[in-house]
């Protein structure tokens, strides 16, 4: 048994339940108060550093229904002096009950503890603490309350100063980054905002430790999976503290500190709470501008659009307050999510319809779906905006931006009009990121069709290049499906066949052409129509189709001859082939 007294060190911290922050002492600062001078640590010496939050005195033997958690236990051994072998239990019944320690007077009541109390409070980590007989219980309790009363006041008066300092850099017009530069220099440690998919939002400190906090909270979310781990409240590690960025009941991110030397103390939990409630005042008020802005600007880029915005002078001068730069050869991509009803919305006078989603189909409304259908689009729709706004800004900084009810708009320049860069150009790469960076996160996988204009050189020209991108994306998914990327020159007889506004006359046209060719139950059939296919694709050159499906030449000839037993001499008939080309087109042209 030895005599300890522990040096005054950061104040200990603990989350109770309710999220609320309590500071406390530790076992070894309560050993270091005078009153305990004479005090004795007889067990339990690794759990010096457990928390004292209150204190409590043993005058019942049931005491284990009246004690709480980080509690000083004092007492004289009066309530067990009849049954000194219930103490053999007592000190694994209090550390079960989340106790901090037992403080006992002996002489008096109890000689002495038995030796498997001491041994158990060593394998434990409780402490106990002999105290001296000429030291009154309201003496200890006076003094250490008193010091924990006032370790709490000096916390809360440096909290409340840190707030007041961050708030007024806000008020001051700082941001993000200020707020955190603040922080880090604070606390002495680098500091990180991240948003809800670990992207930096804000970062002060070295690069290495800025990757370290987003693995962290990489590593965070990925134990617990994506549905979160429901934690509310703050939380860390002996080198990390996180707080969630919470405003309006909308999580927008994790403000993070790092200190590769494990000096956070608990005391910074608290003002890194406070830095969270600043940050989240920042965030939404950059939300909330950036919302109103972003409605502007699409706003008149709806405009442009629809040819209602002016003549090209004004509107490429009113651009340039936007950051635009119309004023060279341009094209239009549009974006839209894929598994989505879309009308035959367009912004021409003539068609009565507007880019902004009027006259589209009612499947978007709230009559198409559930309201957690409605916030899933919503969502997924905002995603696409960012991602294809990331994407555009990194290859074209003068690109125009915006997104509509149910599509995203780029207007970017081209540095000529040749087709030819169409796979392998800009607005390709653009397509590639937008596509990477979209799926990023995302619960349900969802992809994003987009289409592309030809290139014009006024503003004037931008309502057909943005009707063209409308059509190129319509076109291009009934071709080839979801995720489809076209552009406006490579649909050819497409363009021609998507003008048919009866789906009814199509399928028509197709039964009538093709017979029994028409339908998919049948793989005799179906495989006779690929024959037709590659037939007319090689201009009737039968060896050249019989080298294509791995024929003999005479079963191809057998083949056509049933062909056109089937539909007519079309090896004889151009017209007869050129319908028959036209309904396996249509066939192609998915939606229809």
């Amino acid at each position: 048994m030895s005599y300890t007294s522990a040096d005054p060190g950061p104040p200990a911290l603990r989350l109770a339940s309710t999220g609320t922050l309590t500071y406390g002492l530790s076992v070894g600062e309560v050993l270091g108060v005078s009153t305990l001078n004479g005090a004795r640590l007889i067990a339990g010496r690794s759990g010096l550093e457990r928390v004292v939050q209150r204190l409590n005195v043993m005058e019942v033997p049931d005491i284990l229904s009246w004690v709480k958690p980080n509690e000083l236990l004092l007492t004289t051994g009066y309530p067990l002096r009849n049954t000194p072998q219930s103490l053999d239990n007592l000190v694994a019944d209090l550390d079960e009950r989340g106790l901090a320690a037992l403080a006992i007077k002996l002489g008096r009541y109890l000689d002495s503890l038995p030796a498997e109390m001491i041994a158990q409070a060593d394998r434990r980590g409780f402490p106990l603490i002999l105290l001296p007989n000429d030291v009154g219980f309201d003496d200890i309790l006076n003094q250490v309350l008193t010091d924990i009363l006032n370790r709490q006041a000096a916390v809360l008066a440096r909290t409340e100063e840190v707030h007041r300092a961050l708030v007024q850099i806000v008020l001051c017009g700082g941001g993000l980054q200020e707020v955190v530069d603040e922080v880090a220099t604070l606390l002495d440690v680098a500091v990180v905002v991240l948003d809800g998919e670990q992207r930096v939002l804000a970062g002060a400190g070295p690069d290495e430790h800025v990757q370290a906090m987003r693995a962290f909270d990489a590593g965070r979310h990925a134990a617990c999976g994506r549905g979160g781990c429901g934690i509310i409240g703050a939380h860390g590690t002996g080198d990390h503290l996180a707080v969630p960025v919470m405003a309006g009941g909308f999580d927008h991110g994790r403000i993070v500190a790092f200190s590769p030397g494990g000096t956070l103390r608990g005391t910074d939990l608290g003002i890194l709470e406070r830095a969270a409630t600043v940050a989240a005042l920042v965030v939404t008020k950059q939300q909330a501008v950036a919302a109103v802005e972003s409605k502007y600007r699409a706003d008149f880029l709806r405009d442009i659009l629809a040819g209602r915005a002016g003549d090209d002078d004004r509107v490429v001068a009113h651009c340039d307050g936007f950051g635009w730069d119309l004023d060279r050869p341009v094209m239009v991509l549009v974006a839209e999510l894929d598994g989505r009803p879309r009308g035959n919305g367009g912004p021409v006078p003539a068609t009565g319809h507007e880019p902004d989603g009027k006259g589209r189909g009612k499947g978007d409304g709230p009559e198409g779906g559930t309201r957690g259908r409605g916030a899933e689009e919503r969502s997924a729709q905002e995603r696409l905006a960012a991602a294809w706004t990331s994407a555009v800004r990194r290859h074209d900084r003068g690109a125009a931006v915006a997104s509509f009810a149910h599509e995203v708009v780029a207007v970017v320049g081209v540095d000529g009009a040749d087709p030819a860069e169409l796979t392998a150009g800009p607005a390709q790469a653009m397509v590639k990121e937008a596509s990477s960076i979209f799926a990023e996160h995302l619960p349900v996988r969802r992809t994003f069709s987009t289409g592309i204009s030809r290139t014009v050189t006024s503003p004037a020209a931008l309502p057909e290049a943005y009707e063209q991108a409308v059509k190129a994306v319509r076109v291009g998914r009934q071709l080839n499906g979801a995720g489809a990327r076209a552009h406006f020159d490579q649909l050819g007889v497409y363009r021609l066949l998507s003008l048919v506004s009866d789906p009814g006359e199509l399928h028509a046209f197709v039964r009538e052409t093709l017979g029994d060719l028409a339908a998919d139950d049948e793989p005799e059939l179906v495989d006779l129509r690929r024959t037709l296919q590659v037939l007319l694709e090689t201009n009737l050159n039968v060896a050249e189709t019989a080298r294509r499906l791995h024929f003999h030449y005479n079963t191809l000839r057998y083949r056509i001859g049933k062909l056109e037993r089937m539909l007519g001499a079309f090896t004889e008939d151009a017209h007869l082939r050129l319908n028959l080309t036209l309904a396996l087109h249509v066939l192609r042209m998915r939606g229809i």
